[in-house]
């Protein structure tokens, strides 16, 4: 900035003397500035007001308006111009008062110094573009920190607008998720009531299994995912035996000869086979298939014993028999639920897992109590909004409806019609926490 153009200065002279403008003129000529003067105040803020001035230099002594008041007035209307005082010896007082009104940026004492003259001026219009220049950037600064700031605004609405759309589309896909969950699981609840329609002793065992077999994987502490594998792997666990004739799948194991035997085996990697090929439901195949090991090592298919057999086939063997016991599919005598008990304890470290078997019957001591969270509804109390703690089952052990799910009005109407027709009472459980 030092090497400022003389071309871009402007600096104007005010005295009301014409010889000391004169000599201002042809000090100042060489230098390349442009030099305007005023004989007066008056005349000077006259030139300020028609051109543009970088610079003033102002007698203090003049008539009807003397250097203070004309650069105080400088001072007000152009304060970008810079200001320099010409005084002398005697004009203290004058100059201190110039100095505080006008707040000039330098006083000269005249005479002045040829050769310090245009030095201070240079050195005046420098300060001067150093000011304008740091305003310039202090304005920038400003624009740009609200443009700034502008942005950040904007930038933070947006992410808002977009995380609620990512919200709202999320909750849509769990929405979604979730009814596609249910329709999944309803459908293998259906695939497993057609399976059982194919003998009336086996109608409901799978749907008893599976509820069971949660029930005791969540109380040894399972994580949801692995109780689910389990659910949907008591739920299929016979599905192997649909290659089997009606008059095998109707005679207790018991009673099944060497051959009968051998055909019967292989329904547990029957079953594992057909159920591969569905990703959801590897794992489930996976127990489906050692659900008949024995703990001793003297199972099928593959000899297993003790943890050799995944928990989740250990917890199934466990609860499947417990419930073949009572319906005869595996001796020619029906047992007792407390019978049936009493045969897993009896068979504890030879067919099942013995600490399974205690922690089942912990978990059948308190099935004996109300469920909680549960009620027992009449059909003709049920209402619209109600939730199934259990699934709704024909006399055949078909699933009419499934666990967890919203009662509708539509489905309320029927299961009171299905009431009507029976002529006596139906009973349901609903979920407490979604009543009224």
């Amino acid at each position: 900035m030092s090497d400022l153009p003389a071309a871009t200065a402007t600096i104007l002279c005010v005295d009301d003397e014409v010889n000391i403008l004169s000599a201002l003129r042809r000090l100042l000529r060489p230098t390349g500035w442009r030099v305007l003067t005023a004989p007066s105040g008056a005349a000077g803020l006259e030139v300020l007001a028609s051109e543009p001035v970088d610079l003033v230099i102002s007698d203090m002594r003049m008539p009807q308006m003397d250097g203070a008041q004309f650069l105080e007035q400088v001072r007000l209307r152009w304060p970008h111009v810079m200001r320099l005082l010409l005084t002398g010896y005697a004009d203290i007082e004058s100059t201190v008062k110039a100095i505080n009104r006008g707040q000039i940026y330098r006083y000269i004492a005249k005479p002045w110094n040829d050769a310090e003259l245009p030095l201070i001026i240079k050195e005046a219009l420098e300060r001067t573009q150093l000011l304008s220049e740091n305003e310039r950037l202090q304005t920038l600064t400003r624009q740009q920190n609200e443009q700034l700031r502008e942005l950040n605004d904007g930038l933070e609405r947006k992410v808002i607008e977009r995380t609620a759309e990512l919200l709202q589309v999320n909750s849509f896909l769990d929405l979604a998720n979730r009814q596609l969950k249910q329709k999944f699981l309803v459908s293998i609840k259906m695939f497993t009531g057609l399976i059982e329609l194919r003998g009336g002793v086996i109608a409901g065992h799978s749907r008893r299994v599976s509820e069971l077999a949660r029930r005791l994987a969540q109380q040894c502490g399972l994580d949801e995912r692995t109780c689910h594998d389990i659910f949907l792997a008591a739920l299929l666990h016979d599905i192997g035996k649909l290659g089997l004739s009606d008059a095998l799948l109707s005679r207790p194991v018991s009673a099944m000869n060497g051959t009968q035997m051998a055909e019967y085996c292989r329904h547990a990697s029957d079953g594992e086979a057909a159920l591969m090929p569905l990703e959801e439901l590897r794992e489930a195949a996976r127990l489906i298939r050692s659900h008949h090991e024995h703990f001793n090592g003297h199972g099928f298919p593959d000899s297993l014993c003790g943890e050799e057999i995944p928990l989740g086939s250990r917890i199934l063997a466990v609860v499947n028999d417990y419930d073949g016991f009572q319906i005869g599919t595996l001796a020619e005598r029906r047992l007792t639920p407390e019978q049936a008990l009493a045969m897993l304890r009896q068979l504890a470290g030879k067919r099942y897992d013995p600490e399974l078997v205690e922690g089942f019957a912990r978990l059948l001591e308190q099935e004996r109590n109300a469920q909680p969270g549960e009620k027992r509804v009449a059909a003709a109390r049920l209402e619209p909004g109600m939730v199934l703690a259990r699934d709704f089952l024909a006399d055949n052990g078909a699933l009419l409806l499934a666990a967890d799910i919203l009662l509708t009005p539509a489905m309320v109407g029927q299961i009171k019609a299905l009431a009507a027709r029976r002529g006596e009472p139906l009973w349901l459980q609903v979920r407490v926490d979604k009543q009224e």
